[in-house]
Order: structure tokens, then sequence, then C-alpha cells
């Protein structure tokens, strides 16, 4: 009976989870883009003398795909990170506040993003048979240092760690408090159970990893079978598990999907090279300046006036 339950649950949330992001990537992918509007720095190809930002100011496709792939898997923006510390001046002169950097979030988000992923492939060897090498060989690698019985991973430790700071620091701060809602605690409380509940799964609870792959390849395959006496802590990591994925497309989880949509990351920095119409401008006649010069060029040559062509 509790093992059908879970079937039930994970392939619902399986279902919920993968028709909502794609329906969500789906409103992204055909949802226009009417303005170029990159967010760029004033380091343009516009200027000799001056050497262009390729990175922070692309004009290139490969320019974006470098931005893209440091913003995704290294946060560049975040590690940029400031924030309002203490001011200084009194009197006459008037107070400014002193801008400090805040790499803490950097690299808690790192920590935890990175460690979830790598927690996420481990995971492979019980969904795939044979196991993939690449979840065989992260799994050795996490459990280099060999402490306890099971081996602790590494990734187990530090996502918690990580989970419990960008918890933490929403509490302690009040701004953060006012700002943040309550589907942001949601997500970072299933986030916690999930990781939690695997950590009591693996090394307090001592769960049947043989049975539970077995499971977990039958409903791979469609043919869900039973597992032996499943116990509490099992049923409560798969659940919590379900939950996560069916949540995740109508949480902020899912901006791991959007990222690649933000227009302001994926669009090149070149406007003024690269004419960008509208798609939701209404067909209009338009007057180029082209067929302007044209009609008033005599007008301009009598005048005086440079012209692009002549006749």
């Amino acid at each position: 009976m509790v093992s059908a339950l879970l079937a039930v649950a994970l392939y619902g949330a399986a279902a919920s989870s993968l028709g909502g992001l794609c329906w969500r990537i789906w409103r992204w992918g055909v949802t226009p883009e009417p303005f170029q509007i990159p967010t760029t720095t004033g380091q343009q190809p516009s200027i000799e003398g001056i050497a262009a930002s390729r990175i922070e100011s692309p004009s290139t496709r490969w320019g974006v795909v470098a931005r893209m792939a440091l913003e995704l898997f290294l946060f560049r923006s975040l590690f940029r990170n400031t924030a309002a510390g203490p001011t200084f001046g009194s009197g006459e002169v008037a107070a400014r506040p002193i801008f400090l950097e805040r790499k803490g979030l950097w690299l808690g988000a790192l920590a935890f993003h990175w460690s979830l992923l790598i927690v996420v492939v481990r995971h492979l060897r019980l969904l795939v048979e044979p196991p993939p090498r690449i979840a065989e060989a992260l799994a050795a690698v996490d459990g280099f240092f060999q402490v306890g019985l099971p081996h602790w991973y590494v990734t187990d430790v530090i996502l918690i760690v990580a989970l419990g700071y960008l918890l933490a620091r929403r509490l302690a701060n009040p701004l953060l408090r006012y700002l943040t809602l309550p589907a942001d605690y949601l997500a970072l409380g299933a986030l916690l159970t999930v990781a939690g509940t695997g950590v009591i799964v693996r090394y307090v609870a001592r769960t049947d990893v043989v049975a539970v792959r077995q499971f977990t390849l039958s409903l791979v395959s469609l043919t869900p079978t039973a597992i032996p006496a499943p116990g509490f802590w099992l049923a409560a990591h798969v659940l919590s598990v379900a939950f996560l994925l069916a949540i995740l497309p109508m949480t902020k989880m899912v901006h791991a999907a959007g990222a690649w949509f933000s227009p302001t990351r994926n669009q090149r920095n070149d406007s003024r090279r690269r004419r960008r119409i509208n798609p939701w401008n209404a067909p209009v006649p338009v007057h180029t300046y082209e067929a302007w010069e044209d009609e008033f060029r005599d007008k301009l040559e009598a005048a005086g006036l440079p012209v692009e062509k002549t006749k």
C-alpha cells in the first residue's frame, strides 16, 4: 500500500513538473522581444583606441555565449553584488552611504547550486541501468575522504550548510524578511526537507539501497513494484521529493530555465550596427532617410549640406 502511494505521488509530481515546465518554457519562447535591452557597460566597439568589453558588452554571438556561461555557471553578476553599509559625513558634509561587497550570498548560492547538481547526478545511479559513468565518478570523488560508514559525501554537508545559510540570512535581515514571500519560504523549506530526509535515509535509517534501486528502476520502466518495509524516513524523503517536483514550475526555482530566455542577457549589444524591428509594430509606411534625402537633395546641395550619395 505504501509503495503504491509513493508510486502515484511520484508519477503525479513528475507529470505536473514536466507539464508546468513545458508550459512556461513555451510561453517564454513565443513571447516577442520588442526592444533591444541587453544589460551592458559603456565599452562598445564604436570608438577607435578604446578597447571594447567583449563579455560585459558583447556585440557577437560568441560574446553572448561567454557572458551566459559565466552568468549561469559562476553567477558572475551576483559575485559583484554590493549593499549599503555604514554612512560617513556629518555637519556640513552630507552623509553618504558606503557600499560594501557582499560575497557571502554569492558563495552560498554557488555552493548550493553546484552541490544540488552533483547530488542529482549521483542519484542517476538509482534511475539508469547500467549506472552512468559520470554518476559513479562523482560519487567516488564526493566520498573521497571516506569519513564514517557509510562514507559521508562532501556535497551532502555543503548542501545542508548552504541551505541553512540562505534561510538564516532571510530571517536575520529585517529588509529581507519584509521582501520575502511565503512562496520563498515554501521553496527553501521543501529543499531543506528533501536534503534533511535524504541525509537521514542514508546515514541514520540505513535503508536497503538495492530494494530502493529496484523500485526506482521499475518506476522508470512504468512497471512499479513494491518496496519491502519502506520505513517512515524513506517514505518522507520520497514524498518530499514529489512535493518539490510538483511545486517547481510555480516557484522562483524555475529560474534555472528562465535565465536562458532573459533578453537582458541573451541579446547582443549591436543596436548601432543592426536595426531591430519590433515584432509588435503595426505595418505602417515608413519614410526612410534615403527617400527623404532624394526628396530634398537639391535643397541640401544648394545649402552646402553633406549628403550620403550623389547623383
